[in-house]
């Protein structure tokens, strides 16, 4: 029966849905009929050591024995890049198939699970360019270069909103270096890398904000801006993508004295929700992805049993 079991799943959703739950229920039910199931990180803020609780990492002992990969890899002060993430993750998947185990690739980074899963092309990069754009964006911020990407590629913008510096300059150095635009990276229908069974996690907007409100609120009950204290020794204020990871970014201005904590903490949920819009937006692109309400005990049963069977 284990040779009917599926090599690669990949669970998506936005932030919240309970991606992380499901994979280990998958990675069990997996190991009542004979395979081992290993997960694959595919949240990009959970690749940094030491950013834990704004990116509701899995504690060691939360992960219940299940192999997770591709956690804790960069140091804050890298740049996470794509590209490199293709090439490590899928290297990981590789291994764990050729162990005989299905790999669990897990989480809400939708370029990164998308330049996992489809034929997804990198544009070639320009550092003189690139300089240029972050001068810009240092000078006018990060609106005014939203504005410009908006205006030559509304797709791109959309999907990484506002807030996003680092990925906008890069879509732009796209735009200039390629003359196409970026979300023209990804086909409308891209091409499968490997076979993949998906599950994509949804749950209605009325029920998901407040739940994210409140997951908000709970990390800063947990301690983020202690964690981002204990982060400041290590580079955090160099990090070009860490330091401004949503609830980073405002634990960081709390902790600086520039903003209070109920500031801090209504801007995060606002960030959250934004975000989470976009989540949605991105996955709904997967047209055979199933659909599964994390809430339904019978439809995450049924889910599960779909996969396996």
């Amino acid at each position: 029966m284990s040779t009917r079991l599926p090599d690669l799943v990949a669970i998506v959703g936005a932030t919240g849905t309970g991606k992380s739950d499901l994979s280990l229920q998958l990675a069990h039910r997996l190991a009542e009929h004979g395979r081992a199931a290993e997960v694959v990180n595919a949240d990009a803020m959970q690749l940094y050591r030491g950013m834990d609780i704004g990116t509701a990492k899995l504690s060691l002992a939360e992960r219940q024995g299940i192999p997770h990969h591709q956690l804790d890899v960069l140091d804050i002060t890298d740049d996470a890049s794509v590209a490199a993430y293709q090439r490590e993750a899928r290297a990981t998947i590789e291994a764990i198939t050729a162990r005989g185990a299905t790999a669990l690739l897990v989480g809400g980074s939708g370029l990164y699970v998308s330049a996992v899963l489809f034929d997804f092309r990198f544009p070639a990069r320009d550092d003189a360019v690139r300089e240029r754009l972050e001068t810009e964006l240092a000078a006018s911020g990060e609106r005014a270069l939203y504005d410009r990407l908006k205006a030559i590629d509304p797709a791109a913008a959309a999907s990484i909103g506002q807030f996003n510096g680092r990925r906008l300059v890069r879509a732009l150095e796209v735009v200039e270096l390629t003359g196409e635009p970026v979300s023209g990276t990804l086909p409308d229908e891209p091409v499968p890398w490997r076979a993949a069974s998906i599950l994509r996690l949804g749950i209605p907007r009325e029920i998901l904000v407040p739940r994210l409100d409140e997951r908000v609120e709970r990390m800063w009950q947990a301690g983020l801006v202690d964690e981002v204290a204990t982060l400041l020794p290590a580079g955090l204020r160099n990090g070009t993508t860490a330091a401004r990871a949503i609830g980073y970014a405002q634990a960081l201005a709390q902790h600086d004295g520039t903003m209070t904590e109920a500031d801090a903490i209504a801007e995060a949920q606002a960030l959250t929700r934004r975000y989470a819009r976009r989540q949605v937006s991105w996955f709904k692109r997967y047209a055979d992805a199933r659909d599964v309400d994390p809430l339904s005990a019978d439809a995450v049963r049924a889910a599960l049993d779909a996969v396996l069977d």
